[in-house]
């Protein structure tokens, strides 16, 4: 091949130009630990960690929906052990109103009850973060209403108290095709689905009807229907209580499984994506120092050679 005069120059800044890409790019990587800053440096492995980036991403989620239902059944906890109180007494009180009490011991029993019925209620529209926990799907206005017409007597005691909720409940997810609903819903008489707390067809609970119950027959002195009917249909009432206590606590066990889980999953893909990106810095310093070597030689090998001219071959 013929080399012209004009052949060397052109090279020399063609070799110059690759070692200062290299060189700009070796001070990159020491400089900020990354092995590629764009994925046309490495497509391979920018695919692989931008992967990995986005399962860390659905990881993040998932903690966020873990910590939400968290929050929430930590709320529901607390309505349910004052719920739990409410049952509790009234049960003591069934207990208590024999034939042995006087009519005036009873009426004074019966006083007691209607505060736990009204107590009853506020439990059952319980808000957390502005909605209704007890309400289903329908959390945004109260699932349990006194009715305006027909729901308190003459001496402003409840007689009824209607349900607007839904026994149907929200879900999210906190692993991979993995839902959980930590709602409970106020009411279900569907015989299917989850337990519902204040009242439900598999377990013969109705709260509010049950306590509606033990206080008129206290008013009216009826022990033995408190005996035979009350008492029964109270301890379906705490049967059912004690269930959604328990499934409580099954809950936050798996939404700890689930967040511990996430946790390591999270640092062992940080460590993939560690491994795929990160510049080994010892071994870029060593490449830099010598693609400036290189580069130094290069330009005083070129600054010698271009020093010479044609009079320097005539002697």
């Amino acid at each position: 091949m013929r080399v012209t005069a004009t052949t060397f120059p052109t090279v020399l800044r063609q070799q110059l130009d690759r070692l200062a890409t290299k060189q700009a790019r070796l001070q990159t990587q020491a400089g900020t630990g990354q092995r590629f800053q764009l994925s046309s440096e490495d497509p391979r492995a920018m695919r692989k960690v931008l992967d990995l980036q986005s399962e860390i991403k659905a990881l993040n989620q998932y903690e966020k929906n873990i910590g939400t239902l968290g929050d929430t059944l930590n709320a529901s906890f607390a309505a349910i052990k004052d719920l739990k109180k409410v049952s509790d007494r009234a049960g003591e009180i069934a207990t208590r109103a024999d034939s042995l009490r006087t009519p005036e011991e009873l009426q004074t029993l019966a006083t007691e009850v209607d505060q736990l019925i009204e107590r009853a209620v506020q439990l059952a529209n319980t808000r957390h973060q502005s909605v209704y926990l007890f309400a289903g799907t329908k959390n945004s206005s109260p699932p349990f209403v006194i009715p305006t017409i027909g729901g308190r007597d003459a001496q402003n005691r409840i007689i009824d108290v209607d349900f607007q909720g839904s026994s149907s409940v929200t879900s999210s997810e906190i692993a991979e095709n993995i839902d959980i609903s930590v709602t409970v819903p106020g009411e279900n008489t569907t015989g299917t689905g989850i337990r519902g707390l204040f009242k439900d067809a598999t377990s013969g609970a109705d709260i509010f009807a049950h306590l509606i119950s033990l206080r008129d027959n206290l008013l009216s002195n009826d022990t033995a229907a408190i005996r035979q009917t009350d008492l029964p249909n109270l301890l379906k009432d705490e049967e059912n209580i004690l269930y959604h206590v328990g499934s409580v606590g099954a809950e936050q066990t798996r939404l700890d499984t689930a967040s511990s889980i996430a946790n390591r999953r999270k640092a062992s893909l940080d460590g993939l994506i560690s491994n795929e990106s990160d510049a080994d810095l010892a071994q870029t310093l060593v490449s830099l120092s010598e693609i400036q070597n290189a580069y130094v030689a290069a330009l005083k090998t070129g600054g010698t050679i271009l020093k010479e001219s044609l009079l320097d071959y005539i002697r």
